[in-house]
């Protein structure tokens, strides 16, 4: 008998939120769930990214909202750990949240990934990079807005073999983004069939902080690049660039796609000067810098939050936009529905331009290289 009043009372649990889901009023918002790292390393990234959103959650609302609704945003700490990550997901699902922008560390998000498609709700991943968030595996609807490893590689591994480099060492973050990217790079080495010898390979978790042991064998190496990847902007990276430098690390550090934005350069200060990367977006430099919506956007963030958006904050802010673009279209929050509008779909008048989607759900990109100079970020205007 317990056992059935028990069923009952979940059945009407789940009959009395079904009904207060189906008679939502127009004046109630619309909450969007937002799950990113605010403390540790990566955590002032994470509140760079937030603010972002609030960002264009204000733009979105000024323009009319979602079917008429204003937005609301959830915002949610993983702590750059699954676990932690997977318990966040699971506060917004029971918030009612209609979608989720996630994803700094891949193996947090594709830990949440599979909680949040079982829940029905839209999950998009912003900057979170190993190719398996788009297998289908965890989110059969998977949709992500940075470039993937696999984009990424063949971006560095064209540049070393522009440079004619034949002793390669690398630096890699031991995770799934970490080794994926380094066997991006290595495998389309080989397609464009560059010869070159790994020299130096030396792996460390994703919050280390002391990289003089790594750095020392990758010195007797003696490489003509090391790569460096490593998605600690926080902490991770300005350290190894710091003490890359002060080690006297030979031939030329290059930082892998993404990993290196203006607050890394603030952290790491003038033994940034010389490093070189690449990366998707640059706020004031075309085709951006004459974009009146990112414009807007770069102005609505610098009011609210005194700060000029990098790249991992544009792309936060364009999945929420996109979201809501696909939502109005489609008249409806329905997580397939609005999928669908994306995977595969093009939209004009975002923060990044014209966009569009693969199949997939990848965002296609277009890869500046960079150097740093003068701890300042100068676009090479010929790749």
């Amino acid at each position: 008998m317990a056992f059935g009043i028990k069923k009952l009372g979940m059945a009407g649990i789940t009959l009395a939120a079904m009904l207060t889901a189906g008679t939502a009023s127009a004046d109630e918002p619309i909450k969007v769930g937002v799950i990113f790292p605010l403390s540790g390393g990566a955590g002032p990234q994470g509140q760079h990214v937030t603010w972002a959103l609030d960002a264009m959650a204000h733009m979105i609302n000024e323009d009319g909202g979602v079917l008429g609704r204003q937005i609301e945003l959830l915002t949610r700490d993983d702590e750059s750990t699954p676990a932690i990550g997977v318990s966040r997901a699971n506060e917004l699902l029971s918030e009612g949240v209609s979608v989720i922008i996630e994803g700094w560390n891949s193996p947090v998000s594709l830990a949440m990934q599979p909680v949040i498609a079982r829940a029905d709700v839209l999950d998009i991943t912003a900057i979170a990079k190993a190719d398996a968030i788009l297998s289908g595996e965890g989110n059969p609807l998977a949709i992500r807005l940075n470039s993937s490893n696999a984009q990424d590689g063949s971006v560095i591994a064209k540049f070393i073999a522009d440079q004619g480099a034949k002793r390669v060492a690398f630096l890699t973050e031991n995770d799934a983004y970490g080794n994926g990217a380094q066997a991006s790079i290595e495998g389309a080495l080989q397609e464009m069939g560059h010869t070159y010898e790994k020299v130096a390979e030396e792996k460390f978790p994703f919050k280390q902080a002391d990289f003089r042991v790594q750095l020392s064998n990758v010195k007797a190496a003696n490489p003509d690049i090391t790569v460096a990847i490593n998605a600690n902007e926080g902490l991770g990276m300005p350290a190894i660039i710091r003490q890359a430098k002060s080690s006297r690390l030979p031939g030329q550090l290059v930082a892998a796609v993404g990993t290196v934005a203006p607050s890394v350069i603030d952290v790491a200060g003038e033994a940034s000067d010389g490093l070189i990367g690449a990366d998707i977006y640059f706020p004031d430099v075309e085709p951006f810098a004459s974009n009146s919506v990112n414009q807007r956007f770069i102005a609505k963030t610098q009011d609210l939050h005194d700060y000029t958006p990098d790249k991992f904050m544009a792309l936060a802010a364009a999945a929420l936009q996109v979201w809501a673009k696909a939502a109005n279209e489609v008249g409806s929050l329905d997580k397939t529905q609005v999928a669908s509008r994306i995977r595969g779909g093009e939209f004009s008048d975002t923060i990044l331009g014209d966009m569009s989607f693969a199949a997939d759900g990848q965002l296609d990109t277009n890869h500046y290289i960079f150097d740093v100079k003068d701890q300042k970020i100068v676009v090479r205007t010929s790749n």
